[in-house]
C-alpha cells in the first residue's frame, strides 16, 4: 500500500538517480512502481506514460502527478512531485554555480560528449521494452512510423502530431462504443 512517505521516497530515488530526465526515467520508474511496489500494472504504467507524454509540461512531473494522484489523491500528487523535483533542482543549482567556473575546460566538454550516448541508450531501452510488451503489428506500427516521418521529413510539429493522435484515438474509441 502506498503511503505519502513511500511515494515521496520512490520519486526522490527516480529524480536523483536518472541522468537525462524525461524518458531516461522510465526504467527506474517501472522498477519502483510496477516491479518493486506493485502500485500499478504494466498496462496502467504504459497508459500513464502515454498520458504524461500527451499532456503539456515536463514528462517526469506529469508522471509523478498522475501516479501520486491515482494512488493517494492530491496529497499523493504533491508528495510524488516534491520527491521527483527536489534533488534535480538542488543538483542543477549546484551544477550551474560550478559550471560557470569550469565550462571552458576541455575535460568538461569531453564529459558532456561521453554522457550523450548513455542518455540515448537510456531513452531507447524503454522504447524497445514497451515494443516487446505491446507486440506491434502492421496494424499499429504504422502510427509511430508515420509520426516519425512527418516530423523528420516534412517538419511537422510534434505538438500537432500529439493533438492529432489524441483526437483520432478519441474518435476511434467512441466509434468502438467507449465513453471518454
Amino acid at each position: 500500500m502506498a503511503t505519502l512517505r513511500s511515494l515521496f521516497l520512490s520519486f526522490f530515488k527516480v529524480g536523483t538517480f536518472t541522468i537525462g530526465g524525461g524518458f531516461a526515467m522510465i526504467p527506474l520508474m517501472q522498477q519502483e512502481l510496477v516491479n518493486k511496489h506493485q502500485w500499478m500494472s504494466e498496462e496502467d504504467f504504459m497508459d500513464q506514460i502515454a498520458l504524461s507524454q500527451a499532456l503539456p509540461g515536463v514528462f517526469a512531473v506529469n508522471m509523478a502527478t498522475g501516479v501520486g494522484y491515482k494512488l493517494k489523491g492530491t496529497p499523493g500528487a504533491i508528495a510524488a512531485v516534491a520527491g521527483n523535483i527536489v534533488m534535480p533542482i538542488a543538483i542543477i543549482l549546484l551544477f550551474a554555480i560550478g559550471l560557470r567556473q569550469f565550462k571552458d575546460l576541455p575535460v568538461v566538454a569531453h564529459i558532456f560528449m561521453g554522457i550523450r550516448p548513455a542518455v540515448v541508450a537510456l531513452i531507447a531501452a524503454p522504447v524497445f521494452e514497451m515494443c516487446k510488451k505491446v507486440k506491434p503489428t502492421w496494424r499499429n506500427a504504422w502510427i509511430p512510423i508515420l509520426a516519425a516521418m512527418l516530423i523528420w521529413l516534412i517538419g511537422v510539429s510534434p505538438v500537432l502530431i500529439i493533438l492529432g493522435t489524441l483526437a483520432l484515438g478519441t474518435l476511434y474509441y467512441r466509434l468502438k462504443g467507449g465513453n471518454v
